[in-house]
């Protein structure tokens, strides 16, 4: 992992579009659309779908801004709140390693169809979450902040 592979700060809200409407408004972010599905995701009691709705700024640093699931580590709290950065990973399962070896603990991961890791959150001692989202995906996710103009 290297800091350059840092491409997104994750925010959870309880409003998508009230949020997405005060960045925009404030520091100008524009957006993607928005993207969602039930996704299959390993949590700490076990494999569980979850519906997750995001939307990704086309404008830099990335924003991804999700909807709140209540349950789950995706639960807002007080409304709003930095969630987690994201880096891309060429080797998901390698980094979520020796991110546990530095004290971090898995709280979700989920597989690629080929059965490979695609994303973990990993959470530290302090609170500090990151999510390695594996770099095969980058192709595809880069279509949701593609600028369709």
């Amino acid at each position: 992992m290297k800091a350059e592979d840092m491409f997104h700060v994750g925010i959870v809200t309880d409003d998508l579009d009230v949020t997405r409407s005060q960045l925009s408004e404030l520091l100008r972010y524009e957006w993607g659309p928005e993207i969602g599905a039930p996704i299959e995701v390993t949590l700490a009691d076990g494999l569980t779908t979850v519906e997750i709705t995001c939307a990704y700024s086309t404008t830099t640093p990335r924003l991804e801004v999700i909807r709140s699931v209540p349950g789950t580590f995706w639960e807002s709290v007080g409304g709003s709140g930095i969630h987690h950065v994201g880096y891309w990973s060429d080797d998901v399962g390698a980094d979520a390693a020796e991110l546990e070896r530095l004290g971090y603990v898995t709280e979700a991961t989920r597989s690629a169809p080929d059965g490979s890791p695609f994303f973990a959150f990993m959470r530290s001692d302090k609170g500090f979450r990151m999510e390695l989202v594996t770099r095969a995906a980058e192709p595809s996710l880069r279509q949701c902040w593609a600028d369709r103009s």
